[in-house]
């Protein structure tokens, strides 16, 4: 309960910071890089039928059932829903990617926020690869390691590969040791290109 109770705070959070402008700043030296592009339009389409269906639904109510509080109940409800998925829209949009001094901090909303330090990466590279299905955490076993897919619209875009084994905050708590980060970024070519300068300057020679 207490996670669903932040995930809903952090969601009208989102939504207050989207229409006022007011993103999280970024740090000196880091670059935002969003994720949202792959599902923008099926959110957008919710939204927009979503919007089309309250004032018909209360309309159907109003002559069709004679109490008026059943009626209101439906109208917050499809009110409430229509305004949960704007936040949801607002979080993916405020809470991007961001490659800075520290590292590659990976994000998926308000539900996944964690940090890859410079120092744990091998190499990052631009693949693009499906996704079994389409939650937002995925985790993978093989013989080589696990691989943590954080994925948008069931795909990813980028690959960082790890130098050793490392646990991450998921939403359901720590991870177990993960060998392989899989990300999905709008324009990987650009995360993976800051990404390798980054690695240029604190690793030389590591990032291929």
């Amino acid at each position: 309960m207490r996670r669903v109770f932040a995930y809903e705070v952090g969601m009208w959070l989102s939504l207050a910071r989207w229409l006022l402008r007011r993103p999280p700043a970024l740090g000196a030296g880091a670059v935002a890089f969003s994720y949202i592009g792959v599902v923008q339009p099926i959110l957008v389409a919710f939204i927009a039928l979503s919007a089309i269906e309250i004032p018909i639904f209360d309309l159907i109510l109003r002559h069709t059932v004679p109490w008026p509080p059943v009626r209101h109940t439906a109208l917050v409800l499809g009110i409430w829903g229509l305004l949960w998925m704007f936040g949801l829209f607002a979080s993916l949009r405020i809470h991007p990617h961001v490659a800075g001094p520290a590292g590659l901090r990976l994000r998926n909303g308000i539900s996944v926020d964690f940090v890859v330090p410079w120092s744990a990466v091998a190499r990052v590279e631009h693949r693009y690869r499906s996704l079994p299905s389409s939650r937002a955490v995925q985790l993978e076993q093989f013989d080589e390691g696990t691989i943590l897919n954080i994925g948008v619209g069931s795909q990813t875009s980028v690959d960082v590969m790890l130098r050793e084994p490392l646990s991450v905050r998921l939403p359901k708590g720590p991870s177990g040791p993960v060998h392989e980060i899989r990300l999905y970024a709008d324009d990987p070519a650009a995360l993976v290109a800051r990404a390798r300068e980054h690695l240029a300057v604190r690793l030389p020679g590591s990032n291929g």
